[in-house]
């Protein structure tokens, strides 16, 4: 009896959220298209099915942003539907405590959260990669009033030499990293571990081949030399095309899985993690996040239909949940700015809400 009702209520809690889930795509997908239209193809010869290529490429990282809303707003509905239809009534005149049939809902977010980490974030984050790819492409030759290209910096190295690379513009065309207007700083360690200048290499291209740089029209000075000029050189590089993207790619472009590892390459190379290294927190934290969202639809939506003020509760739970998505905002916000520790900023927002849903359940359910 019992594992037939936590199906049923299971069932309902599916729907509602396949239902928030499409309704906040469509949105998602309308408003994507239209922003697109207005900055992408004011300024270029762009069709509309280019720009409906980049909408779908884009869309899928703003609803994995959204995800913890559309399960606060699934969760809700469906559970005001059963307190309108008297279920619940029913199921606690059964004797069945509100724990007992909120608890489906929490697991199944929880078990969701996991998959959106492990699968569906991945999914997204080439998706991301790809439109930030295709839309460069379609802007190369276009430069705005008042807008000027965004330089590349990078570094690589090991334990004996550091190299800083800066370059005005970039592609990846087929997995090829490819930079124009590149120089070259490389750096040795001393004795003591200091970094000493030993050359500086200028070059009109660098592409990035399988363990070393490949320069086109390279000119290279020397610490006190003279300098020469050559028309291809090669040297020695620490990075592949997937980590040099990774250096000039936003941390949402980067997936779950290769996180750690962009992490650690960016703090060898002397550079700071902490935007790596808030995505990866926040995404351990997401089953937590959607687990405490349902908490919170379900608490704000048991108040009997007889006594009133359910759609005001449901409202409050809503708004409720707004503060809570842009508190997470806030507090990574805070953490990449080096406010707050990382961790906290990654955790507080799941482990509050999921706090305040159980309090507010408790205070429910057991007075």
């Amino acid at each position: 009896m019992n594992s037939r009702l936590e199906r049923y209520v299971l069932y309902r809690n599916l729907i509602g959220i396949a239902g928030a889930l499409a309704i906040i795509t469509a949105v998602i997908v309308l408003v994507q298209f239209v922003d697109l239209s207005r900055s992408v193809g004011e300024r270029t010869t762009v069709n509309a099915a280019d720009v409906l290529g980049l909408t779908l490429l884009k869309s899928p990282s703003v609803i994995q942003l959204l995800l913890p809303l559309i399960f606060l707003f699934g969760v809700m509905f469906a559970y005001v539907g059963l307190n309108r239809r008297s279920e619940l009534i029913a199921m606690r005149a059964a004797g069945v405590s509100a724990w007992r049939f909120i608890m489906p809902s929490a697991v199944a977010a929880f078990i969701a959260g996991i998959i959106a980490v492990v699968a569906i974030n991945p999914i997204s984050a080439a998706m991301n990669a790809r439109y930030e790819a295709d839309r460069a492409q379609i802007m190369a030759n276009y430069l705005g009033a008042g807008e000027t290209p965004k330089d590349i910096w990078m570094r690589q190295g090991d334990e004996h030499t550091q190299m800083v690379i800066h370059a005005k513009s970039h592609d990846t065309v087929q997995g090829e990293v490819r930079l124009r207007g590149v120089s070259l700083f490389v750096y040795q360690k001393n004795a003591s571990g200091q970094p000493e200048f030993k050359r500086r290499l200028e070059a009109d291209e660098a592409l990035l081949r399988p363990g070393f740089w490949q320069l086109k029209n390279v000119r290279e000075a020397t610490a006190g030399e003279s300098s020469v000029q050559s028309d291809s050189l090669t040297i020695r590089s620490t990075l592949d095309s997937e980590a040099a993207v990774e250096r000039f790619a936003s941390p949402d472009s980067i997936t779950f899985w290769r996180l750690p590892g962009a992490i650690k390459q960016t703090e060898d190379s002397g550079f700071s993690a902490s935007g790596y290294r808030l995505q990866f927190q926040q995404l351990l934290a997401t089953p937590v996040m959607f687990a405490a969202m349902a908490i919170l639809a379900a608490a704000f939506s048991l108040r009997l239909v007889r006594l009133g003020g359910l759609a005001g509760l449901a409202g409050s739970g809503v708004a409720l949940g707004f503060v809570v998505f842009f508190f997470n905002r806030f507090s990574g916000a805070l953490g990449k700015a080096d406010i707050i520790p990382l961790f906290a900023a990654a955790w507080a927002p799941a482990v509050v809400a999921l706090l305040s849903g159980l309090t507010l359940l408790c205070y429910t359910e057991d007075g």
